[in-house]
């Protein structure tokens, strides 16, 4: 029974948490892992398993929680209006009420998440894309999720805007970007990028995805040293590939053959 070890730090918020010094696990991998049982479209990537497929949802949340999670994210990576059409709020009202289901039983909190849009690279329209984002986020409102993660922005500056709208209900924000070392797709580096996301009022900052361990922690220490000389602070997180990248050039293991 979970219920026990978790139940003592069930109404901790994240940064309550976190201000307290406590070492806070995270799941992952939903659409990899889902993609090789055979509930997700490679290619597509989006999480239409939550309304054609929610035991299989419900089964990898209960993994993550029995493995040690401390936080269970909502299976809506990708899951806009612009990817989905009309079935994107049953998919990210269905992905709220699994991950908060499974949640319950084992004292986890659960992180609403939103990702990049894939409007960015072509049409950088910063009032189109905050309603995307803000879309989902009515959602995370409407069923109370504990924290709000927006991840794999290649961009800053779109990383800024989603920290901007998810800012907008209250609830604590964290941000990761899929970069390396060498910084975000415009050049901007990882140091830089995360003062900027800093300045956007994020109070987790991090990178996910596209690289192995070494590398994460390689662009992490680049974070913290630029957030420490702008005289500024926010907790870090890393959700890294579960697997070493040592041949990635800037794009990750998107990029490799």
């Amino acid at each position: 029974d979970m219920a026990p070890a978790g139940s003592t730090r069930a109404k901790k918020g994240i940064l309550e948490r976190l201000d307290s010094g406590e070492v806070v696990v995270g799941d992952s991998g939903f659409l990899f892992t889902l993609e090789k049982r055979g509930f997700v479209k490679a290619g597509l990537w989006t999480p239409e398993a939550v309304v054609e497929h929610p035991s299989a949802v419900r089964q990898l949340h209960t993994e993550f929680l029995r493995a040690g999670a401390d936080v269970l994210q909502t299976f809506t990576f990708s899951a806009t209006e612009d990817n989905m059409a009309s079935k994107w709020e049953a998919v990210n009202a269905a992905a709220c009420d699994l991950a908060q289901e499974v949640a319950g039983g084992g004292g986890a909190l659960v992180a609403g998440g939103i990702c990049q849009t894939s409007l960015y690279k072509y049409h950088k329209d910063e009032t189109r894309i905050k309603n995307i984002f803000r879309l989902q986020l009515e959602v995370f409102a409407r069923k109370n999720v504990d924290f709000l993660i927006a991840e794999y922005f290649e961009h800053v500056e779109e990383a800024v805007w989603a920290v901007e709208v998810l800012r907008e209900v209250g609830a604590p924000v964290a941000v990761t970007m899929c970069i390396g070392p060498e910084g975000d797709m415009h050049d901007v580096t990882p140091g830089e990028c995360a003062v900027k996301l800093a300045r956007a009022g994020a109070d987790i900052i991090g990178v996910n995805c596209r690289f192995g361990p070494w590398t994460s922690l390689q662009t992490m220490k680049l974070m913290k040293e630029g957030l420490r000389d702008a005289s500024l602070q926010a907790h870090l997180m890393v959700q890294c590939l579960g697997f070493h990248t040592p041949d990635c050039g800037k794009g990750g293991f998107v990029d490799l053959p």
